[in-house]
């Protein structure tokens, strides 16, 4: 798969009542090139409703849509692909419930789950978290310093996430990433749209810097 160099998670929570169907397009309009639905509120009907109307638009944009955690319903409403994170469904037990050809992501907090994550079959591999998140509760800080000890063992893309900011984002890809996942810094930006191609822009620059362009 071709990495993506800014991947915008949708999440209602970080949305804060602003509806994710027009989140998703003002993120598109902005230069995302993978979208995922992370929804730990909704009831599952409501999910799945969300999740096809949100696919279909990503398909017609070209643009892959990957739901978070949840195979049963990436299955049910023909997601590109799942983000599963290392208490979540196994990446052989997923691979057996996803369509052909399906991506799957993995989330991975040190060298040993990274290396392992590639080994399982994951067309990419996440690494975080990058900087200090309110979106996640309990989350793991292994900071950029785990991206450079990461990327020499993996070959898959390499996506940094968590408290991924514009100003930090050019470290990231410094320290490896081939790109960010962001949530709140493009679902509560004042300009999503906006704040999409200056993630865009900013990843381009760090990695011209880095020879990659």
């Amino acid at each position: 798969m071709i990495a993506p160099r800014l991947y915008v998670i949708l999440d209602s929570t970080a949305a804060a009542g602003r509806d994710l169907e027009t989140l998703l397009a003002q993120a598109l309009d902005g230069g995302a090139e993978m979208i995922q639905l992370r929804e730990k509120i909704l009831p599952s009907g409501s999910v799945l409703a969300l999740a096809e109307r949100l696919r279909r638009r990503c398909t017609a944009a070209k643009v892959p849509f990957i739901m978070n955690d949840r195979v049963d319903l990436a299955t049910a409403v023909g997601a590109d692909g799942v983000h599963l994170g290392q208490d979540d469904l196994s990446p052989a037990a997923a691979r057996a419930m996803l369509k052909s050809g399906a991506i799957m992501g993995l989330s991975t907090h040190s060298v040993a789950q990274a290396a392992a994550a590639q080994a399982a079959g994951a067309d990419y591999v996440a690494v975080g978290s990058m900087y200090p998140t309110a979106t996640k509760a309990g989350f793991q800080l292994v900071g950029p310093a785990l991206a450079r000890e990461v990327r020499p063992l993996v070959k898959v893309p390499l996506v940094g996430i968590g408290g991924i900011t514009v100003e930090n984002a050019a470290t990231v890809i410094e320290a490896g990433c081939d790109g960010v996942a962001v949530i709140s810094a493009v679902c509560a930006a004042p300009d999503p749209a906006a704040a999409a191609r200056r993630f865009v822009d900013v990843i381009d620059a760090a990695r011209r810097a880095r020879g990659w362009l």
